[in-house]
């Protein structure tokens, strides 16, 4: 166990470091007694400062992600990769960390081992992996961005005569729950609970009401594998059943949340970083009438300085390691900050020293599904863009608040303001353009029903 006092983590007794060589000592590092405190609305505001502090340690830092929950925070680029692809040397089983911090610290739902894609190594991930992979898979492209196009619509209907909205409440946050109610083949009517139940458990400000959003987030998902054992239909949570990997029902219960929960608030936080950066970029001006810069590059500039999901990658060692100066013990919590290694090389722009960003992570537990993820964001955003061409944020772009947290980078709210839209007005509109909702015939073509994940092939 790491001592809150001590999360550096000294050379275990006896090891080379006591008479380290000019390759084994590891670079001086202010107050390592003092780990940095990676929550609390100064962080919210400015956490680059907070990144730019953390690389005077090197390679790793000492990181307070909740109260007495520490951490080591790797902010170097090129240490980020070596962790991320060497399965070897780190494991993703956090269970054994669980007993060393508080059982009800705030974060503990971040980082509590489940059977799922995201806490198992070896033979057990990518069992699961292939699970997920190949059930999205048999999403097409085209029937994706029609589902898109129906959620935006139906979310661009409930504001679109009112002439302004908060485009994180009701628009970011929203459009993933509508997809992934849909993809997991649940009917329009119970979106609205998944939608509560979410929000319930992002912004309940007591212990009773996050418990009552879990268990209704809980019953949904219960009902959602239910209805499904019943009748199977062309819609993830079926696939996942029939997948030839034959999880059971606690695999696929864990495996449903865990798709839901890591592609419901990162793909929201991506939306909405991604809207207020054209509102707020003069570069963007234009493109909401055809500009240069494009949603695309929005997104991908977020992804480079603002990404959604800021520190996670959450590694624990299978031994004492001497990594990139640093000895971190055996079962220390390390994670990544995809953040700070972005922008380690401060070039001004995207990419030009630092290969391909680290938002989506990398090695074998990278995002399985970013192509999804993008094609959502893109068309989320092009589609509000083009049914609300003179949209403009309502308040200054500095008086923008950013929400408490270590793992991600997230808006609390985006007001914004517009020509209100009507049914009844001239031309298209989301009521009635025809392309507003997938056909069935459409859905037939897209996904056959005799169609199989690619592992059964």
């Amino acid at each position: 166990m790491t001592s809150p006092h001590r999360p550096g983590a000294a050379p275990p007794p006896g090891c080379p470091a006591h008479a380290a060589t000019p390759y084994q000592q590891a670079p001086a590092q202010p107050d390592a007694q003092t780990p940095v405190k990676l929550y609390g609305p100064d962080f919210a505001a400015d956490p680059h400062r907070f990144y730019a502090e953390l690389r005077q340690y090197g390679a790793l830092a000492p990181v307070e992600i909740a109260p007495e929950v520490t951490a080591m925070l790797v902010t170097d680029y090129r240490a980020a990769l070596d962790l991320l692809h060497d399965d070897a040397t780190w494991s993703k089983d956090s269970r054994e960390w669980m007993t060393t911090v508080p059982a009800d610290t705030p974060v503990m739902p971040m980082l509590m081992w489940r059977p799922n894609v995201f806490w198992t190594d070896g033979p057990a991930h990518v069992r699961y992996r292939d699970v997920i992979v190949d059930s999205f898979r048999l999403v097409e492209p085209h029937e994706l961005r029609a589902r898109v196009h129906h959620a935006a619509d139906t979310l661009i209907q409930r504001f679109g005569a009112h002439g302004e909205v908060d485009l994180i409440a009701d628009y970011a946050r929203l459009i993933p729950l509508l997809m992934f109610n849909n993809l997991f083949g649940m009917p329009d009517s119970y979106s609205d609970r998944l939608i509560e139940a979410i929000a319930g458990m992002l912004d309940g400000t007591s212990p009773e009401e996050a418990a009552a959003a879990n268990e209704a987030y809980t019953n949904y998902i219960m009902e959602l594998v239910g209805s499904k054992k019943a009748e199977r239909g062309l819609d993830l949570t079926s696939w996942f059943m029939d997948h030839p990997n034959a999880l059971n029902d606690e695999e696929l219960i864990h495996n449903i949340i865990l798709t839901m929960g890591a592609g419901n608030e990162p793909l929201a936080n991506l939306i909405g970083n991604a809207l207020s950066r054209m509102l707020s970029d003069d570069r963007y001006y234009n493109t909401l009438s055809g500009g240069a810069l494009t949603a695309h590059d929005a997104i991908n500039e977020v992804l480079w300085n603002d990404p959604p999901l800021t520190n996670y990658s959450a590694h624990f060692p299978v031994r004492d390691v001497f990594f990139h100066g640093t000895w971190v013990r055996k079962g220390q919590l390390v994670m990544v900050s995809y953040a700070a290694a972005n922008s380690q090389f401060d070039t001004g722009t995207p990419g030009s020293g630092g290969g391909s960003h680290l938002a989506w992570a990398a090695g074998p537990h990278a995002c399985p599904v970013k192509r999804h993820a993008l094609l959502i964001a893109t068309t989320a955003i092009e589609r509000l863009t083009a049914w609300l061409s003179d949209i403009e944020l309502a308040v200054d772009a500095r008086e923008l608040q950013w929400r408490n947290g270590a793992f991600h980078r997230a808006l609390a709210a985006l007001p914004a303001r517009f020509t209100p839209i009507t049914p009844d007005q001239a031309g298209a509109t989301p009521w009635h353009n025809r392309d507003s909702s997938p056909t069935s015939s459409t859905r037939s073509e897209a996904i056959s029903t005799e169609r199989q994940p690619a592992s059964a092939r």
